[in-house]
């Protein structure tokens, strides 16, 4: 097996990078669409905690899925297999 160049360790740093970041921000668009509302409308306690409660899991749940996505991508380009 070969040892990776330096660009192939920065081309994955990189995508890891990308990975982390576009994840937050999907995670967080996620929260603010299940919490948004009880912000928006000032809704009572008893309805805001399960609100963000579930927006946590849903953000939880988008974060993962979408780091999974972009580095299982990244791993199958065909310049990426390691030879």
């Amino acid at each position: 097996m070969e040892r990776r160049t330096q660009a192939d360790r920065d081309a994955i740093t990189i995508e890891i990078g990308y990975a982390v970041v576009s994840a937050c921000f999907a995670a967080a668009l996620a929260f603010g669409a299940v919490y948004g509302p009880a912000l928006a409308f000032s809704l009572p306690p008893s309805v805001r905690r399960p609100l963000a409660v579930a927006g946590v899991i849903l953000a939880a749940v988008v974060f993962l899925l979408r780091v999974t996505h972009v580095l299982w991508g990244f791993a199958r380009r065909p310049e990426n297999d390691g030879r």
